[in-house]
């Protein structure tokens, strides 16, 4: 890639690490605590209005658009700020969830029959024994509740990946869009089921300018920039050109933590991070120069921060989301 857009791909790194600060700061403004499933409510409202009515509708079936909804976007977030809200640390939040990349190549394998590689198990391997590190790391200074929610939350993401690839939309902020018109509804309504309509009047009533602004760059930089940005990207380039720089997330995502949230991991939490992230850069960093020569499992990004692996054309050349070159397909997170 050329210097402009390898400077855009490192923006969408920035964005994306800095939006679990933002999360965090959102949740908890000023002493007050924002029902998390609320606040996710809140932020896909802000995805969907007005962007739908100006953003067609991608050529895929409702069930595949509901579907992405449900889990990339519902259930990623839903558990996300969930772990959050009981006390998940923003910077590890944005580590861990990375464990989607390595749950989709294992997904993929079993639901699209996408064989993985020799190196993409490797990958796997590696990452859950990171995973385990931080696991026990952790359990040694507080709950792991929080951990296991974000796991699910990236098993979760995981899922909403493999429908994406199965789908092929051509127009990645287009499924951000309408897949997420499926999350305000239910989760405001499962927001006042579990969360009580007390709660959730009084911070409605009483919203916070950190909440506020919270929602909003969540919303509009975090999923709509960063994905718009990310898309172009991925249809201008090699996957295996662009891929590799989402690798900054979790970096920039504990480094701000570090800075504005004061959040100190532990040694065993930053060698498991260490091992979880070699993991995830051997699954999905492609070797320059070796041309693929059968589909292996791919992961799709998501509204977040993700990953993608690439897959090769009739020619051999790399092609964004595992389609021909020049088409997309999204993942968030």
């Amino acid at each position: 890639m050329n210097l402009r857009d390898s400077l855009l791909a490192v923006l969408v790194a920035v964005l994306w690490g800095l939006n679990f600060v933002a999360i965090d700061v959102g949740l908890h403004p000023a002493g007050h605590e924002v029902p998390p499933l609320l606040f996710v409510a809140m932020r896909f409202l802000l995805v969907v209005f007005p962007w739908i009515f100006f953003i067609r509708k991608p050529d895929i079936s409702w069930k595949a658009i509901i579907g992405v909804g449900l889990f990339m976007s519902a259930g990623q977030f839903g558990l996300l700020y969930l772990s959050m809200a009981l006390g998940m640390p923003a910077g590890l939040a944005s580590l861990v969830l990375q464990a989607q990349v390595l749950l989709t190549v294992l997904l993929a394998a079993g639901f699209l029959g996408e064989r993985p590689n020799t190196r993409q198990l490797a990958g796997v391997v590696l990452g859950v024994a990171g995973l385990a590190v931080v696991a026990v790391g952790r359990s040694a200074v507080a709950p792991l509740l929080p951990l296991l929610i974000v796991l699910a939350a990236a098993l979760s993401w995981a899922v909403g990946n493999v429908i994406a690839r199965k789908a092929k939309a051509a127009s990645g902020l287009g499924l951000v869009v309408w897949s997420g018109a499926v999350v305000p509804l239910p989760l405001a309504a499962l927001s006042l089921l579990v969360e009580g309509p007390d709660d959730v009047f009084s911070t409605l009533g009483n919203l916070q300018p950190p909440t506020v602004f919270s929602a909003l760059y969540t919303a509009v930089f975090a999923s709509l920039v960063g994905y718009g940005i990310w898309n172009r990207l991925l249809a201008s380039h090699p996957s295996s050109a662009v891929v590799p720089f989402t690798l900054l997330v979790p970096v920039v995502g504990m480094t701000a933590a570090w800075l504005a949230l004061e959040e100190v991991p532990t040694p065993a939490e930053l060698a498991g991070g260490l091992l979880l992230l070699g993991g995830v850069a051997t699954a999905v960093v492609t070797v320059g120069g070796r041309r693929p020569q059968r589909r292996v499992a791919e992961p799709a990004p998501g509204l977040g921060a993700g990953f993608r692996a690439g897959e090769a054309d009739d020619d051999g050349r790399l092609a964004a989301g595992g389609t021909r070159a020049g088409t997309r397909v999204p993942d968030a997170r």
